[in-house]
């Protein structure tokens, strides 16, 4: 664990700072004269922003695929396609079909930004006061304090890929908005 504070150029007091974990247990852990729990892991594994395997010395798995667990929310199911908690989360939402007309926009914004890929289908997007039909093979993104909201643009499902970000981390990816036809 000193390596890893060394390595981020951190003291043990900004350490103390961040995580609300005594300078004393902080340097008890450094030299192995105490063992974490996961009330201490957690709290550093988001200071030194690295996953808690890397803390523990878990050894790797050399397997470097992701195994998702679908869940479903307000009936659209969502497939979380990383693992690695914080920074960027992408995942893959399925729309099932449906009626267009009953669908009423309820546009909600909060901290972050968002990026998305339409894989198949027609994704109505509702951003502040716009309204886009995005196609398949379209991109769009945006800071997610602006209200948005996504459904169907037809009675036909729609798939689509989302990455959300950290407030102020952004995509290397670019699009300009096209104006329904």
């Amino acid at each position: 664990m000193r390596a890893l504070r060394l390595r981020s150029g951190t003291t043990l007091t900004a350490l103390s700072q961040s995580t609300g974990i005594p300078i004393s247990t902080l340097s008890r852990l450094e030299s192995g004269q105490r063992k974490p729990g996961l009330e201490l892991l957690l709290p550093l594994a988001r200071a030194y922003q690295v996953p808690l395997d890397e803390l523990v010395g878990a050894p790797p798995s050399g397997d470097p695929r992701v195994y998702p667990r679908p869940f479903t929310r307000n009936g659209v199911t969502v497939v979380p396609l990383t693992r690695k908690p914080g920074g960027l989360q992408a995942f893959k939402h399925i729309l099932p079909a449906a009626d267009p007309s009953s669908l009423e926009p309820d546009p909600r914004s909060h901290e972050g930004y968002h990026w998305l890929y339409v894989l198949n289908g027609r994704l109505r997007l509702v951003l502040g006061e716009r309204d886009f039909v995005l196609e398949a093979g379209e991109v769009a993104e945006f800071d997610t304090h602006l209200p948005h909201w996504f459904g169907n643009a037809d009675s036909h499902p729609v798939e689509y890929l989302s990455i959300l970000g950290p407030q102020g981390e952004r995509f290397h990816v670019k699009a300009s908005y096209r104006r329904p036809t």
